[in-house]
């Protein structure tokens, strides 16, 4: 068959749609599949997040302690007194073990850690290159979602009016080696 020039744009356009027409009937893709089930991806991604339990976030990530507030809520320097003791990376193994190091890499404490299934209490037990227990301490966690860690460290025991804060947010810093 032979087109004219007056039915070859119109033709062209026919086609166009036709093949358009077929592609979208044969999408198997993502978007296709939220829309039959009446859910958008970003839905989808939100359960897989709520799936997860406050151990496997933590366990997700690297983290670096970049900040502490005091129990008004005001910033309170690393290096201070009450909370340098609590900066550095930290590395929480999903088999229930951690490392963490100061921020210049040198070894800090190693050991064991869980979280309650509410995600509200840390517990770690630190222990020396033998395995022997040198203390535990279970922490409140404020925050723990995958771009926030922080928990609440109390100076003197008793008293829960003094209070920080100590933030962590996650990091590649990659884990030093062991020495």
């Amino acid at each position: 068959m032979k087109l004219t020039t007056s039915t070859k744009p119109a033709t062209i356009a026919v086609s166009a749609l036709i093949a358009l027409g077929a592609l979208t009937a044969c999408s198997t893709g993502e978007a296709d599949a939220a829309a039959r089930s009446g859910t958008s991806a970003t839905q989808e991604a939100a359960a897989a997040d709520e799936a997860q339990t406050p151990s496997d976030v933590l366990a997700s990530t690297a983290w670096e302690t970049t900040g502490a507030t005091d129990a008004e809520g005001d910033d309170v320097p690393l290096d201070d007194d009450d909370v340098s003791a609590f900066v550095g990376w930290a590395y929480f193994d999903a088999d229930g073990t951690f490392t963490m190091y100061d921020l210049d890499d040198s070894p800090k404490m190693q050991g064991d850690w869980t979280v309650d299934e509410e995600g509200t209490t840390r517990h770690i037990v630190a222990k020396d290159d033998a395995g022997e227990v040198q203390f535990e301490r279970d922490s409140d966690i404020v925050t723990l979602t995958d771009e926030e860690f922080t928990y609440r460290v109390f100076p003197e025991e008793g008293n829960t009016d003094v209070y920080y804060d100590i933030v962590h947010t996650p990091t590649d810093h990659e884990e030093p080696a062991a020495s």
